[in-house]
């Protein structure tokens, strides 16, 4: 099936939109119904499809243009600093040098600048993609396991390496690992720890609860990380924009069972 994805001429949208409001406070629930979806779905979309968390687009975005504006002159550093929406020039020193490489008040003609230009979308993408999934509605689960720190550019290392420790550390103990899950960092935009889970309670290990929810369901018949890691990716860049379902701000989930693997994404 050939689907045209409508996603890329919203993002192009959220982007322009953007780039016309640096001076402003940008509005996330309008930019969710650009996409029509919620605020959630909407980040996790745009830092999976754009490759950086929304929120770092917008800071870096305003910090390049907040360079222009020094290299010109035109504009003391508090002036510029409030103009994009910083409190203070302290605060806007510190994130300018964190990008630039140097102080604000260092900019002269000589100095060379980064700059994060507005992305823009090919509209005519088009993707070749059947995925098989369920709604499955599933009960409130108290699960125990362990977890590791980690983010969006380590994950797809950290979770397999992890997930062999843990389970060479308490398999003969309690078994093999019935359930991998991904924690969000809202705020962040990205990921933020993977567990190793187990559904009964062992004391030493933290227990975690998921409220009863409906989950979308898609089944991998296998249970190596890449092929997982391969459907996370297919799912968020071929599957999500095209459906239109509202995620819930829950932890993904793996069920590890009879061989097979169910990639499970909680939905309204």
């Amino acid at each position: 099936m050939v689907i045209i994805l409508n996603i890329y001429k919203a993002l192009n949208e959220i982007t322009l939109y953007i780039d016309k409001h640096l001076e402003d406070e940008i509005e996330y629930d309008y930019l969710a119904k650009i996409l029509g979806v919620n605020v959630y779905t909407m980040q996790r979309l745009f830092t999976m499809l754009v490759g950086i968390p929304l929120a770092e687009y917008i800071r870096k975005r305003r910090l390049s243009c907040a360079g222009v504006d020094l290299y010109e002159g035109k504009l003391k550093v508090i002036d510029v600093a409030l103009k994009y929406q910083y409190d203070n020039a302290t605060s806007f020193s510190r994130a300018f040098e964190r990008f630039h490489g140097i102080k604000p008040s260092m900019v002269n003609k000589n100095v060379k600048l980064k700059n994060l230009a507005r992305i823009v979308f090919n509209e005519e993408v088009k993707i070749n993609s059947e995925l098989d999934y369920e709604i499955v509605e599933l009960s409130a689960m108290n699960l125990y396991g362990k977890g590791i720190a980690t983010n969006n550019m380590n994950i797809k290392n950290d979770a397999p390496l992890f997930f062999k420790k843990f389970e060479n550390k308490y398999k003969d103990k309690y078994g093999p690992v019935k359930y991998g899950m991904i924690t969000y960092d809202a705020e962040r935009e990205e990921s933020q720890k993977y567990y190793c889970l187990y559904d009964k309670e062992i004391s030493n290990f933290e227990h975690i609860y998921l409220p009863a929810s409906k989950w979308l369901r898609f089944r991998i018949n296998s249970q190596v990380a890449k092929e997982i890691q391969d459907m996370s990716q297919e799912f968020y860049q071929d599957f999500l924009p095209s459906c239109k379902y509202n995620l819930r701000e829950l932890p993904e989930i793996e069920y590890y069972h009879d061989d097979v693997t169910d990639f499970l994404v909680a939905i309204y």
